[in-house]
Parts: C-alpha cells; sequence; structure tokens
C-alpha cells in the first residue's frame, strides 16, 4: 500500500512540526538530496523555476511547490522566510 502524499501550500509550513531525525539512511542519497536543492535553488533564483519538495513532518509526508529562495546546510528557504529542515526531505523533483 502506498502512502498518501499531502500537498501542502508554502505558507503553512511554518505551523508544522519537524522530529530532529534524518528521513534518509544512506549517505549516497544524502548528498544526492543536497546536490538537487543546490540545482534548485540555481534555478528559483535564475528561472525562478518551482521544484516539488516532498517531506515528513511529525505526522505524515507531505509536499510543497515552491521556488527555493535560499539554502544552507541545514534548511531550505522558501518565500516569506519559511524553512524546511533538509533532514526531513526524503525527494526533489525538479
Amino acid at each position: 500500500m502506498t502512502e498518501l502524499v499531502e500537498k501542502i501550500e508554502k505558507e503553512k509550513v511554518a505551523e508544522l512540526k519537524f522530529p530532529p531525525e534524518e528521513v534518509l539512511t544512506h549517505k549516497d542519497h544524502i548528498h544526492e538530496r543536497y546536490e538537487l536543492l543546490k540545482r534548485a535553488l540555481t534555478l528559483g533564483n535564475l528561472e525562478k523555476s518551482k521544484v516539488r519538495i516532498y517531506f515528513k513532518d511529525d505526522t505524515n509526508s507531505k509536499y510543497v511547490e515552491t521556488t527555493v529562495w535560499g539554502l544552507t546546510d541545514k534548511r531550505v528557504i522558501l518565500k516569506h522566510g519559511n524553512v524546511i529542515p533538509i533532514h526531513r526531505i526524503y525527494k526533489v523533483s525538479i
């Protein structure tokens, strides 16, 4: 059975709670995720392209379609300063 993934608006991200655990278990996947996020940042800054970010909060899986405005070693920064902890992201679709 596949898990249903809830779409959420980027403005609602600030209301979510994120556990401290990493959602990915393999180092290669963690590295690949960060490389995809860097690419999403470049696309967002140059072309205002939106990406789909899949993540898990403290209740279930969600996704947001958004432009990535910034990236630190720990967080993805969305419009209006909303952030998603990188360790809770399990997929990035560009």
